[in-house]
């Protein structure tokens, strides 16, 4: 139940008003002076304030200012005499929800303090999201506990509340938009936009639209303008992965934005300035690359004030069965499957592997062992037939003669549980499509 406190030295219009609020449902508190109040708030979780701007021991407006220093999440409706403007004037800009004229806006009163809840409720939810979001991408929430990545780990929360440019160095893989994410949470500018964009994923047209947008007729199919990602990231960050990739002339804009925070969109003629943070990621040794001219050698020097190399996957295994154990209990949750174990064989394997895709090839062969599986136990033959651990003597020789059976039977399964979904097939048994089409025909699926 929402709490309303009355504070108004007129005992009848207290009365008055409590009875009008108490009948739609809410709790209400009655103070007769600044004392009064401030003692009642202390003593209950007060939502919505109405408050008189004339109290025998001081000013409404100040008793305002007070209330929403100590109780930011308090809506505070101020109550004025008749036809005094410019103390509701003042109440507004003081931070009031809004103000009402005494006695003759009583029908105006449960309307605008709904508005007042709402307005709060509103705000806490949003509060609740960025908590969450928050811990979703915590520090604390980074899988692992080897040395490298705990160092990668220490020197990322090191610099997250500078405004420092940050390059990400490490192969594709090992989780470097989940450390920009988490340095952003860490930082500053938390509260506001993080943007995430992949720089090889676009032609060099589409990228600079992409980042500074463009107005309308500055291409074809261009009807309108259009903010670019940078505009988007007002105030906030922008990670630019696969930074290496960049067209130079590209380069020459993005190293501008970093100096002056200035760009054009494209098709125009306006300077737009904008005040960002950048995170940029690379699997490149930029600075071969900077030597050999595919690289600006001033914009490398300018991103890479402080460089975190993220570790590969096969220089941090004991960190290997805590993923496993992650991505087993994410993918039974997703196929309704209820918990399911590793076999301590299928554990060795996993961690006898080099996987030259890190962590996300970890995450796609969990992700298909767990819908492959049919038992509680995840074992070495739900695995792919590179990872599986293989003997050589002659006992063994019958499993390997059966190879293509067992991949064909992968294959078939994948299939089935993307309802044919050939994409999403190649996807999940980390092949190209191209491939997945040739053992298509190859197998008579």
């Amino acid at each position: 139940m929402k709490k309303i406190l009355i504070i108004d030295d007129e005992e009848k219009l207290r009365n008055l008003l409590s009875r009008l609020i108490g009948y739609e449902g809410y709790e209400v508190h009655e103070a007769a002076d600044c004392a009064g109040a401030l003692k009642k708030m202390a003593h209950h979780e007060v939502d919505v304030v109405l408050c008189d701007v004339k109290l025998p021991d001081g000013n409404g407006l100040d008793l305002m200012l007070k209330i929403r220093e100590s109780y930011p999440d308090v809506e505070v409706i101020m109550l004025t005499a008749y036809g005094n403007i410019p103390d509701g004037v003042q109440a507004i800009k003081n931070g009031a929800f809004d103000y009402i004229t005494k006695g003759d806006d009583n029908n105006k009163i449960i309307p605008l303090i709904a508005r007042a809840v709402e307005k709060i409720e509103l705000a806490r939810r949003v509060r609740s999201l960025e908590k969450q979001l928050g811990d979703r991408f915590s520090f604390d929430k980074i899988i692992g506990t080897s040395t490298p990545i705990a160092e990668a780990k220490e020197l990322a929360a090191k610099v997250a509340k500078s405004d420092t440019t940050v390059l990400l160095t490490g192969e594709t893989g090992t989780g470097k938009e989940v450390f920009a994410n988490a340095i952003h949470q860490a930082g500053n500018r938390k509260n506001k936009n993080f943007i995430a964009i992949n720089c090889s994923a676009f032609s060099h047209e589409l990228l600079e639209s992409e980042f500074f947008g463009h107005t309308a007729g500055a291409f074809s199919g261009a009807t309108h303008d259009r903010k670019g990602l940078f505009e988007e990231a007002n105030n906030g960050t922008i990670f630019l992965d696969e930074i290496g990739e960049l067209a130079v002339d590209l380069q020459s804009k993005l190293l501008r934005i970093i100096e002056t925070g200035e760009f054009y969109r494209v098709g125009d003629s306006k300077i737009r300035k904008v005040n960002v943070r950048i995170i940029a990621a690379t699997n490149l040794n930029l600075l071969k690359e900077a030597q050999a001219g595919k690289f600006r050698e001033d914009l490398w020097y300018r991103i890479s004030v402080f460089q975190i190399n993220l570790p590969a996957l096969r220089e941090r295994k004991t960190d290997i069965e805590q993923f496993a154990h992650y991505f087993v209990k994410l993918f039974a949750n997703k196929e309704k499957k209820g918990m399911i174990g590793m076999s301590d064989e299928f554990l060795t394997a996993l961690q006898q592997h080099a996987w030259p895709g890190n962590i996300r090839e970890l995450r796609n062969v969990m992700e298909r062992c767990v819908i492959l599986a049919n038992g509680p136990l995840l074992t070495p033959g739900l695995l792919p037939v590179e990872i599986q651990r293989k003997d050589t003597n002659a006992a063994d020789m019958a499993d390997v003669l059966l190879l293509a059976d067992m991949e064909r039977l992968h294959i078939r399964k994948v299939l089935e549980y993307t309802n044919g979904n050939k994409t999403k097939t190649a996807e999940l048994l980390g092949i190209a499509l191209t491939t997945l089409y040739r053992k298509l025909a190859e197998y008579g699926l």
